[in-house]
């Protein structure tokens, strides 16, 4: 897969070794807040996490690591065509880290992968996510209750949409 160098960050496929770094993300409870699962409690969750990242087929979808001189911070993609997906490690928001890498993988995913639109799913309180997304120029196109169960509570859904520029 191919390497993605922006002013600031290298994207690149994650590696085995990232394990420890995605870890200390994935085990984040502010990272994890409004994630699809849990912190990660063991580092066997990452490590099947990983191991599901690493065995995308690039048919499918793509995922990156993001890299900041050197260090894994984050991870972001469209782990299956056409949705995308990212997290961050909490010590690395606000900086414009994530808008930098969402706006190489929607560019790559509508010039290389011919996708004509990019979805996402965010949990409605996350109000970062949604304000960095409409940014990007994502609409919303529904709302949904109850979508995911994490640690025994429900969650709603926002579902955002956004076209391939013409």
């Amino acid at each position: 897969m191919t390497q993605i160098r922006t002013e600031r960050l290298l994207l690149r496929p994650a590696k085995p070794y990232d394990l420890e770094a995605f870890h200390t993300i994935l085990s984040d409870a502010r990272a994890t807040a409004y994630w699809s699962t849990p912190p990660h409690t063991d580092i066997a969750e990452t490590e099947s996490w990983l191991a599901a990242m690493l065995a995308i087929d690039p048919a499918k979808g793509e995922d990156f690591a993001i890299e900041l001189d050197g260090r894994v911070i984050g991870k972001v993609g469209l782990f299956e065509f056409p949705e995308i997906g990212f997290i961050l490690h909490p010590d690395f928001w606000g900086r414009g880290f994530a808008r930098e890498a969402l706006e190489v993988v929607l560019a790559r995913g509508f010039a290389v992968h011919a996708l004509d639109h990019v979805i996402a799913d965010v949990d409605p309180r996350n109000a970062a996510s949604l304000g960095l997304l409409a940014r990007l120029g994502f609409h919303e196109t529904a709302r949904a209750q109850r979508t995911w169960q994490v640690d025994g509570e429900w969650c709603d859904s926002v579902y955002l949409k956004l076209d391939a520029p013409r």
